[in-house]
């Protein structure tokens, strides 16, 4: 009888202790609102611990040197497609995941993840243009091509006052949308004629620049920017804010752009796919996904959050495009090795130069 007693206290124990557990979220800085961290935490009776990379290659170079422990990870769909590929990744038990109900087929089975086998959409963002409205309105300036950061003619108007993204994969996409080609096009004469028209608007840039461009807009220094919509919306924020006679808008390239469409995914070795499942069905509830929106005006896959997304936000058609401008737009793939080095010869071209 002892020994029965023993057992059945151990093992409530080892549930409790697996109650109590973490849950390691590899994710984007400032990628999810404390609201719904609090609210997992309180269904998990758990804690959410979270590291943070800059960009997709910083966390495939992490993964790939053999760290683990990781519960979720955020990808993008080219970076998604990698880990796929490497067998990085469980299947996912959607047993578990009664919410997947509440997306938008649309942003379902990508050719990233044929069935979404291994991933949930999470959030999308979208590479456009931001600018400050009462500049380009004293300059006569229509911001509604790539024209803006590429034509001469234009860039004479605001040399110094323009920055890109300091990204060889999105600077490329740009360049190709407004030659009228795909994003994912591997054409080397193609990837040249991109290279020499960036060549020849680069001396009107002050920048390439993928970190600090908010605050330029935000305080005025910088007019137009090459970015993604989810920091124009936030530069727009900080500038109501601090009081600025100015507004940040967005433009969607009548050409079209890229959009980054980020999943949750749960690593092979993880830890805690138990607590990876219940969070993904937290965060799939349509008040937690329109949170993340609301905070940093990020586009979302998810129908069941567009009653609680803030109107100005979901009425706006730059984060929220119709089926038209919609269908100009596409998501990167993952290069293979020889158009990796070849787009790093073009992208040290273009730096150096």
């Amino acid at each position: 009888m002892k020994k029965l007693f023993t057992t059945l206290l151990l093992a409530l124990v080892a549930v409790s202790a697996q109650a109590q557990g973490k849950l390691h979220l590899y994710n984007w800085n400032n990628y999810i609102s404390d609201e719904t961290v609090r609210r997992f935490e309180t269904a998990c009776k758990c804690q959410l611990v979270q590291s943070y990379y800059g960009d997709n290659e910083e966390m495939l170079a992490k993964l790939a040197a053999g760290a683990k422990g990781y519960d979720l990870i955020v990808p993008t769909g080219n970076a998604l497609q990698s880990l796929i590929r490497q067998g990085a990744l469980q299947p996912l038990d959607k047993s578990k995941l009664p919410n997947l109900k509440n997306l938008n087929p649309q942003y379902l089975n990508t050719e990233f993840d044929k069935g979404n086998q291994y991933s949930v959409p999470y959030a999308y963002t979208i590479t456009m243009l931001g600018y400050n409205e009462q500049k380009m309105k004293e300059l006569g300036i229509k911001v509604d091509s790539w024209a803006a950061i590429f034509d001469p003619a234009i860039l004479a108007k605001i040399k110094g006052k323009v920055t890109v993204l300091d990204s060889a994969n999105e600077l490329m996409a740009a360049a190709l949308k407004y030659l009228g080609y795909s994003i994912n096009d591997t054409d080397e004469k193609h990837w040249d004629e991109a290279k020499n028209m960036i060549l020849k608007a680069k001396p009107y840039w002050a920048a390439f620049n993928g970190t600090s461009y908010i605050k330029g807009l935000t305080v005025g220094d910088i007019w137009l920017v090459h970015g993604y919509s989810s920091d124009i919306f936030q530069a727009d924020l900080d500038a109501q804010s601090a009081g600025r006679k100015f507004r940040i808008r967005h433009a969607l390239p009548k050409e079209g752009a890229a959009m980054s469409l980020d999943s949750l995914v749960i690593p092979k070795d993880a830890p805690r796919p138990d607590l990876a499942h219940l969070f993904i069905n937290l965060v799939l509830d349509g008040k937690n996904s329109a949170e993340l929106t609301n905070m940093l005006g990020t586009g979302n896959p998810n129908k069941a959050a567009l009653p609680f997304i803030n109107p100005e936000i979901a009425g706006n058609k730059e984060i929220f495009p119709d089926k038209a401008e919609s269908a100009k737009l596409e998501m990167l793939k993952d290069l293979n090795s020889k158009q990796r080095r070849a787009l790093n010869r073009v992208w040290t071209e273009i730096r150096v130069r």
